[in-house]
């Protein structure tokens, strides 16, 4: 019996195994789609109407917004809040309250209790409306009365053919929002850019001074300006 042997000019050839391994067939499932949810600004308001529907008109592409209306007074927004807080999981916790009529003691301790708990707040003095003004008047930051601030925005809106009720529902009508965020004649610039400039030159002039007696201030410019890097 004789067996093959390998000539000098014979090529080399591996040996191949007697059975070849099975490919497993190509999965036909499509592979889940991975879902990454939005960042949620928690935002508890003192007024039940006017903030809330503000906040929750702001359209975003990379976050989500939950504005609560709770109509309490301040100290009580900022434990509502803390409560939120810790119960869920937000990447920012805001409280926005007015000055109103209530006590200095009251108002300052609010704002003290929600920076001692790593809640931002955005409060005005005298009035949430005082930020509605600021994109539409260059007001330099002196004193006026909440009682007079419908009748101002009324001033500049109503030529436009929009009318805020500051006295009935104090809703923020979607009209009245996109005339927000849309661009001054004047400036060219968005009004809600004006605002915010106009809002932090005043507040700046007064920090010096405790929450209380900042008048007419609204820091409401803070939280939108966080708001805005979502849009």
């Amino acid at each position: 019996m004789t067996r093959n042997r390998k000539t000098k000019n014979q090529p080399y050839q591996e040996q191949q195994p007697s059975k070849q391994r099975r490919k497993s067939p190509p999965s036909l499932k499509r592979a889940a789609p991975s879902r990454t949810e939005k960042p949620t600004i928690l935002i508890v308001c003192e007024g039940e109407n006017t903030e809330p529907s503000y906040f929750r008109k702001f359209r975003l592409s990379s976050a989500t917004i939950k504005a609560i209306g709770d109509g309490r007074n301040t100290t009580a927004v900022v434990k509502q809040a803390i409560a939120l807080s810790a119960k869920g999981n937000y990447e920012q916790v805001w409280c926005v309250f007015d000055k109103d009529d209530f006590p200095a003691k009251d108002f300052n301790g609010a704002v003290a209790m929600a920076a001692a708990n790593n809640i931002k707040v955005g409060y005005s003095n005298q009035a949430f409306e005082y930020w509605l003004i600021l994109h539409f008047a260059d007001h330099q930051g002196g004193c006026m009365n909440r009682k007079d601030y419908h009748q101002v925005i009324n001033t500049y809106t109503r030529p436009l053919g929009i009318s805020y009720n500051g006295k009935a529902d104090k809703q923020i009508s979607e009209d009245l929002f996109d005339m927000l965020m849309s661009i001054d004649n004047v400036a060219k610039v968005k009004r809600v850019e004006l605002a915010i400039s106009r809002a932090k030159r005043n507040h700046k002039t007064v920090a010096h001074l405790s929450p209380a007696e900042q008048q007419s201030v609204s820091t409401v410019y803070k939280l939108v300006e966080e708001i805005l890097k979502y849009a």
